[in-house]
């Protein structure tokens, strides 16, 4: 056999060798190639939330106090009930104003006589008028005395000054109360609806406020969207409020800008001194979403693995916008149409081929699946 011939042989052989090789390890890679389960980024529209702690007050709290000095001789009301406007809420011992008053009504009999005595002497010419005018003077200051003694002993029936609920009543019967009291003798307060008091830190104020439609302070006011309450409970409570003013002010001890939000209360549930935290809608439409645990984290970076067409992964970093429980609203890194691996990413590799199974969306999603508005 020629020299040529053998050659030629021995190419064709190595070439048969070498296809049977790549077949073989094309066949071993598709056989090592594992089933994940991957999803495509849909358009979704969500809402998050922020969260802000509150404490709550009626709109309107009138502290009752006593006008006069005196002791607590009647109350008349319990703490928690409900009164109307001019209602007797407490009574103070008057015995002392009474007999003042005698004493002063006395005063004004004997300035009468003596005004009833001077007046004909004057029409005589016995007299000079100077004398009836002292007279009538003396007169005039006995009825000013008279009609505040009386108006002290009207100060000690101490009345609500507004319609509302009853809250701490701090002195009881026998109790030495006056004007110069710190602690009123209880408060009044109209809860038909009440005040929600909270603060956000700078960033957020500037965040919201900036997103928030309106050209003037007015109009975006208006805009502001409505807010939740959950009480203290975790409860959600079951109307809507309403942000109604914002000092715009930071303040320079807490770094905080203050808001003030209304709350209808027609079951009178909430009161003075509830607590809560306020919830502020903020909605996302058409962005790209996808599940928390289709993501990893690595050097401080959020990353999901993107499967291509050949059906292998590669890592992409992406930049969240908002967490909403255990979904991320992406900025960038990810766009609406593509594929990533929706489970078991802390396995895979990069440039891993991986043989996809296609999984709905709302499946990896279900626990919250209320977030979303169609």
């Amino acid at each position: 056999m020629s020299s040529k011939l053998y050659s030629k042989l021995f190419l064709v052989g190595f070439a048969i060798v070498l296809v049977s090789c790549g077949k073989k390890e094309k066949a071993q890679q598709a056989a090592q190639a594992m089933p994940y389960p991957t999803v495509k980024i849909e358009s979704k529209k969500i809402t998050g939330y922020k969260t802000y702690p509150t404490s709550i007050e009626g709109v309107i709290n009138s502290g009752v106090r006593a006008k006069i000095s005196g002791y607590i001789k009647d109350v008349l009301v319990d703490e928690g009930q409900q009164v109307s406007k001019g209602q007797v809420l407490f009574r103070l011992e008057t015995e002392s104003l009474t007999q003042d008053a005698g004493a002063a009504q006395a005063s004004v009999n004997v300035a009468q006589v003596e005004v009833d005595k001077l007046k004909p002497l004057v029409e005589k010419g016995i007299i000079s008028e100077v004398q009836l005018e002292t007279a009538k003077a003396n007169l005039a200051q006995a009825k000013s005395n008279y009609s505040a003694i009386n108006a002290n002993i009207n100060y000690a029936t101490v009345k609500s000054p507004v319609d509302g609920f009853v809250g701490a009543i701090p002195y009881r019967e026998g109790t030495l109360v006056s004007p110069s009291d710190q602690i009123p003798l209880t408060t009044v307060s109209d809860i038909k609806e009440v005040y929600a008091y909270f603060s956000m830190n700078e960033e957020d104020y500037l965040d919201f406020v900036q997103n928030t439609k309106g050209d003037s302070r007015q109009e975006k006011l208006d805009n502001f969207p409505e807010i939740n309450l959950v009480l203290a409970n975790g409860e959600l409570y079951k109307h809507k409020g309403k942000i109604k003013t914002v000092t715009g002010q930071v303040n320079q001890n807490t770094g905080t800008v203050s808001f003030r939000a209304t709350f209808p209360n027609p079951e009178r549930l909430l009161t003075n001194g509830n607590s809560g935290v306020i919830q502020i809608p903020t909605v996302y439409t058409d962005v790209p979403v996808i599940s928390q645990e289709s993501t990893f984290e690595r050097q401080g970076q959020t990353l999901v693995f993107h499967v291509g067409s050949d059906n292998k992964v590669k890592s992409e970093v992406i930049k969240i916008t908002d967490h909403i429980e255990n979904l991320y609203v992406v900025e960038s890194g990810v766009k609406i149409g593509d594929v990533i691996v929706a489970k078991g990413v802390d396995k895979l590799r990069d440039g891993a081929e991986i043989v996809p199974q296609e999984t709905s969306f709302d499946s990896i999603t279900k626990p919250i699946k209320t977030l979303f508005r169609n």
